[in-house]
């Protein structure tokens, strides 16, 4: 059944969820100062840490994680479980020792941090960089994946005689259209404050599914409701139930040594020096709200398998949607679209809708908010266009950049379709940027004495060998199946420490002295320790019950 056709109700709920985040958005950010670049930026360093949590949970969760994360669980196990659970080992990170840091430099962007360390070059370099794959990769590749999921789950391609292109490009303009317009004219706030309004709906609508479906697992498999579905994934395949993967295990599984290695290096960048994601922390109105915003946003990762990874487990089991997802060109895809179709109530469907189209929502407009920030303060700044522009006036060659992106985005966004494994290259791209901003970020902090060209010796070396590695396409010992990607993540982080600290000592420069601009208060939070002991005993509990020697038994 069509997503408008199936009912007055689910449109009603919808538009009235979506008008709603606007509004509130609009009156939160209400007087703001959007003609600064703090206030446009940075949100005028004022964000409190709840919001932070939610902006940065929203911004790090897509309609492809929904259906992509399940989609994996469907045909594994909990072992992808790990994306979520692992954040908060680097998120603890973020609070802790990379945060207290940005703060105290008074850090607008991460390239900008790095020219004070390494020079104008090294910003040009991963500012240009970054700023192209987040205008004509990321933004078309997020529109097109969160287009085609609404596509799947609420059947929007019947409106055009299942024509999936004429329906992703008419869902790409609108998704576009309003995303741009928070990034656009409401700036950093706007977003971080949507995002929060929607993480909430998120965390309602997420946390329903899996009981909802469980309900429906117990009656389909002769039981009465939700405990007879809950025994029944427990009895049946509890090897399903298991967040351990062999070392060798072939992808989608994430075999179980790179949780703590070349999951937990991959994710430091990631968390803590990707632009889009750490943006929302530099704008905290201090660091005590800074640290509660990654902690908080800690704990929300943790809860993340009960609505990214168990219902792919329930699909896997539900016998009446079996015969869909198997008869799909791509059944890995097809999980949690048809489990959604098949056990959400039509009452509440289209306030589901709604949180799907926030979560679409904010990764754009998340990750267009920061490529503006870049293209504006670490591009256009320093050259003739930019240099003894007021504030005023670069928020105003932003905005017309981001309208110009954001229009390119768009138009890119439906031909996506046509470009086989266009997400998988995106990804590559991703992991050959990861290593070389992580660690030009630690010659800041770390390595302070470095010599000035580490930061590009560091990148040849890693697009050589990582390109390498993705071209040779080593197999695991005596197999066929690929060795993970993030086993190289986990092999070439280290090996670039020791090459930045014998440079250091057999090159060094002149050491860096980390500046303090008083930019916000720095006293850190009260209780961060007891929120951080809690977090790590919350992973370990999950690690200890989704195994063999937990209900996976």
């Amino acid at each position: 059944m069509g997503f408008f056709s199936s009912s007055i109700w689910i449109f009603a709920t919808f538009l009235a969820f979506t008008v709603a985040v606007a509004v509130i958005a609009s009156l939160k950010t209400k007087g703001d100062k959007l003609d600064t670049a703090d206030g446009y930026f940075l949100a005028s360093r004022s964000l409190p840490g709840y919001v932070i949590a939610g902006s940065l949970l929203l911004t790090n969760l897509s309609a492809e994680q929904l259906v992509g994360l399940n989609g994996q669980s469907w045909a594994t196990n909990m072992s992808p479980s790990a994306f979520e659970v692992g954040s908060i080992f680097t998120l603890l990170f973020l609070a802790h020792y990379f945060l207290p840091r940005y703060l105290k430099m008074g850090t607008t962007t991460i390239p900008a941090m790095m020219e004070e360390r390494f020079g104008k070059g090294v910003k040009l370099m991963f500012s240009m960089i970054i700023v192209l794959m987040y205008s004509f990769l990321n933004l078309p590749v997020i529109l097109y994946s969160g287009a085609v999921a609404f596509v799947r789950i609420f059947n929007f391609d019947s409106y055009f005689g299942g024509d999936l292109f004429r329906a992703v490009v008419v869902l790409s303009v609108v998704i576009g259209i309003i995303g741009a317009a928070y990034a656009i004219f409401g700036g950093l706030k706007a977003v971080a404050v949507s995002d929060t309004i929607n993480g909430i709906g998120l965390l309602i609508a997420g946390f329903m599914i899996p009981f909802i479906a469980l309900f429906v697992l117990g009656k389909e498999t002769g039981g009465s409701g939700i405990a007879d579905g809950w025994n029944y994934l427990l009895n049946t395949e509890p090897e399903k139930m298991n967040a351990w993967s062999a070392w060798n295990s072939a992808q989608p599984n994430l075999p179980w040594p790179l949780i703590f290695t070349g999951m937990l290096f991959s994710n430091l960048y990631w968390w803590c020096c990707n632009q889009s994601f750490v943006q929302r922390s530099l704008a905290a109105k201090n660091l005590a709200e800074g640290q509660k915003g990654a902690i908080y946003c800690g704990f929300l990762k943790c809860l993340g398998p009960l609505y990214l990874i168990l219902p792919g487990i329930i699909a896997y089991h539900l016998p009446s949607i079996q015969e869909t997802i198997n008869s799909s060109s791509s059944p890995i895809d097809m999980a949690y679209p048809a489990l959604i179709a098949s056990v959400v109530p039509k009452p509440i469907m289209g306030f589901f809708a709604a949180v799907l189209f926030g979560a679409i929502l904010s990764s754009f407009n998340s990750v267009l908010n920061s490529a503006c920030t870049m293209f504006t303060l670490d591009i256009v700044k320093d050259t003739k266009f930019g240099k003894g522009k007021s504030d005023a006036n670069l928020v105003k060659i932003s905005k017309t950049y981001g309208t110009i992106a954001a229009v390119i985005a768009i138009c890119i966004a439906p031909f996506v379709m046509y470009a086989n494994g266009i997400t998988t290259f995106l990804n590559s791209l991703a992991n050959f940027l990861s290593l070389p901003v992580l660690c030009t970020v630690l010659g800041v902090l770390w390595f302070r004495r470095a010599p000035k060209f580490t930061p590009y010796l560091i990148t040849v070396i890693h697009f050589v060998v990582y390109g390498a590695f993705l071209i040779i396409a080593p197999c695991y010992p005596g197999t066929t199946e690929e060795i993970h990607y993030l086993y190289a993540m986990a092999v070439l982080f280290p090996i670039y420490l020791v090459i930045m600290y014998i440079l250091q000592k057999v090159r060094p420069s002149a050491e860096y002295e980390v500046p303090n601009v008083h930019a916000v208060d720095l006293t850190p939070w009260k209780y961060r320790w007891h929120f951080t002991i809690a977090g790590l005993i919350v992973a370990v509990v999950f690690y200890l019950v989704f195994s063999p020697l937990g209900i996976a038994a």
